[in-house]
């Protein structure tokens, strides 16, 4: 249905209704304070709203159906890729391999899902799909009288009756360091807690200084970063993510909810109002391997060479006519390099910003998965919210989070920059939530008297984003562990029939109780190779503390010692008799991994007893110096 966009916002509360004095049997200060600080929020809202108006737009919004049962459940049994356990029979059996590496609450949360869908089947009279208790290796005699899984039982109970009970909390203490476990699975360490209190941290809490700190601690294996993976595997990462997203909300008791990709009309433009991926397609035949769309860099280097000093910079808006004009002129002049970024006036530029990211034709977050990015809120521990985002950024498809990780990095200078332009963390966020979490391809209905609580809910969420962006960006250990364990699968080329299923799914909760002991050797001789600055390849004696510093300090060392040095046009790599190493990287290739660039603390002993098959290559650093 064809109808005009819903900028219109009646349900909104007015500027003056929301910076009202409260009354004076609360916490007043605080409050007002609160209040004024949503200003930002609600200011933004208007002028988004009067930038539509002004234009006139029209959209085409895809109607809102409602599902029936079950078919929300197969659209996330073939999003999380086991599509093959709805019966189709175009879908590799290979897939389930998938389902061996699951944790017990990622095989309930598969299980609940399937369960639901057959239930749904039946009832429709259609044809029979496989019985929930048959993939999850339950016997006959107990199908109809237990439940498949005594933990998914427990799960169950636990969120039913978590729905009519309040959390037990306990307040954090502001700007504490705290561990951010990536070892184990999220959702195995929320159910270790369904019994305990959850630390809880303050909304009212507006200063970035006061937020707690988390800390990744190092295992024996390093930290993996979004981008040391090759492309091969991280294709792997968004499946295994949305398991465990749904897993943690299982237990947390939220519903994962996810939307239908809007449809909307195509543009004939060639900047604003194109899809991410069009805009790189473009912008990669100019400049091959670009992942940011070139517009946002340019707008981005522009506001950081003259607008970070600015003050009331992204709060303070700019001249729609200009912005208008602006948008035209960069239509036609970009690509051909002739617009002229000295003359225009930096809120301006910011107006460009936030207009470009609202006129793309879904939002950044994603249409599917804005109001699982907006649901975050309601998460009431600081960590467990921080774990949904991470897995939630771990879902985005690679240009949206490319891009929204370029964004990111220049909103964290904008708010280094507070004391000169006048913009802390929270005024940031507040500005940027509505062009985030408004979007004119999907509908904006807000309950009557949530408003308040919505528009604060969202300013959290980019807060957090901004804050923690680094913590965010990191590919959880687990989840690195579960992509090595499809790779040993799939390299045997299982062919599964239903008895090797079920076989497999019935060791799933038996494996995931015993320890792993390795027994690989103490000490091992492996060899390092660095076909591109050196013929020969290094011989490594490896101990249990050797890290890959040592190796690349020792490769470096014995390239001096041999009168060797390198250095090339960009410098990236200098020896004069130092041990500096932070250009270049090691990696490992090969085996249960496609190419994985390993951190700097990684145990190689350790490593090597993991994937004994792998290569293990120094290359040269294909941009910064490595930061960890």
């Amino acid at each position: 249905s064809t109808r005009h966009c819903p900028w219109k916002m009646n349900q909104l509360p007015p500027k003056n209704a929301v910076a009202s004095p409260v009354s004076e049997s609360t916490n007043s200060r605080v409050e007002a304070l609160d209040n004024l600080s949503m200003d930002s929020f609600w200011l933004e809202v208007e002028n988004i709203k009067q930038s539509a108006e002004a234009e006139q737009e029209e959209c085409s919004l895809a109607d809102v159906k409602t599902q029936e049962e079950g078919e929300a459940e197969a659209e996330w049994l073939q999003d999380a890729g086991l599509s093959e356990l709805l019966g189709d029979p175009a879908v590799d059996k290979d897939n389930l391999v998938l389902l061996s590496t699951l944790t017990r609450t990622q095989a309930a949360a598969v299980q609940r899902r399937l369960d639901t869908y057959s239930r749904s089947r039946r009832r429709r009279n259609k044809h029979p799909v496989r019985d929930v208790r048959d993939v999850f290796a339950v016997g006959t005699a107990e199908k109809e009288e237990s439940s498949p899984d005594p933990l998914w039982h427990n799960l169950r109970t636990s969120n039913t009756q978590r729905k009519t009970q309040d959390y037990s909390c306990t307040v954090r203490n502001p700007g504490k360091e705290e561990m951010f476990n990536m070892d184990v699975a999220y959702s195995e360490q929320a159910a270790v807690l369904l019994k305990g209190s959850f630390l809880s941290e303050s909304r009212k809490l507006k200063d970035g200084n006061a937020l707690t700190r988390f800390k990744i601690p190092k295992g024996r294996l390093g930290v993996t970063r979004i981008g040391d993976l090759s492309a091969q595997d991280m294709k792997k990462i968004p499946t295994l993510a949305l398991i465990e997203l749904t897993a943690l909300c299982d237990i947390l008791g939220f519903e994962l909810k996810r939307n239908k990709a809007a449809k909307l009309k195509t543009t004939e433009k060639r900047l604003f109002g194109v899809p991410l991926n069009t805009l790189l397609e473009n912008d990669q035949k100019l400049l091959p391997n670009t992942k940011v769309p070139l517009l946002l860099q340019a707008l981005l280097s522009c506001l950081e060479k003259r607008g970070l000093e600015t003050e009331g910079i992204l709060r303070v808006s700019g001249s729609q006519t200009r912005i208008k004009s602006l948008e035209q002129k960069l239509e036609r002049d970009f690509y051909s390099g002739l617009f002229r970024w000295d003359e225009v006036h930096q809120n301006d530029v910011s107006g460009l910003l936030k207009r470009f990211i609202r006129e793309l034709p879904a939002p950044l977050l994603t249409a599917e998965y804005l109001p699982a990015f907006a649901a975050v809120q309601n998460i009431p521990d600081l960590k467990q919210r921080l774990q949904a985002l991470n897995l939630l950024i771990l879902i985005l498809p690679e240009s949206n989070r490319n891009t929204l990780k370029a964004l990111l990095e220049f909103l964290s200078k904008v708010v280094a920059r507070e004391k000169n332009n006048k913009m802390n963390l929270w005024n940031v966020s507040t500005v940027m939530a509505p062009n985030l979490f408004m979007h004119k391809g999907l509908p904006n209905k807000i309950p009557e008297g949530k408003e308040k609580q919505l528009a604060e809910g969202a300013a959290d969420v980019v807060r957090m984003m901004i804050h923690y962006q680094d913590l965010l960006w990191t590919v959880s250990s687990f989840l690195v562990a579960q992509v090595r364990k499809l790779n040993e699968s799939n390299s045997k080329r299982y062919q599964f029939c239903d008895k090797r299923i079920k076989n497999l799914l019935r060791k799933i909760h038996a494996d995931k109780d015993k320890v792993e002991k390795n027994q690989g050797e103490p000490s091992k001789v492996v060899k390092v190779h660095a076909s591109l600055l050196l013929k020969d390849s290094l011989e490594v004696h490896l101990n249990n503390a050797t890290r890959v510093a040592d190796v690349l300090r020792q490769f470096q060392k014995n390239l001096c010692q041999n009168g060797w040095n390198i250095v090339n046009t960009v410098n990236l790599l200098k020896c004069n008799n130092s041990t500096e190493c932070t250009n270049l990287l090691l990696y490992e290739v090969g085996g249960n991994i496609g190419e994985h660039c390993l951190d700097p603390d990684t145990y190689l002993l350790d490593l090597y007893h993991i994937n004994p098959h792998a290569e293990w290559i120094i290359k040269q650093n294909p941009s910064c110096p490595r930061m960890f």
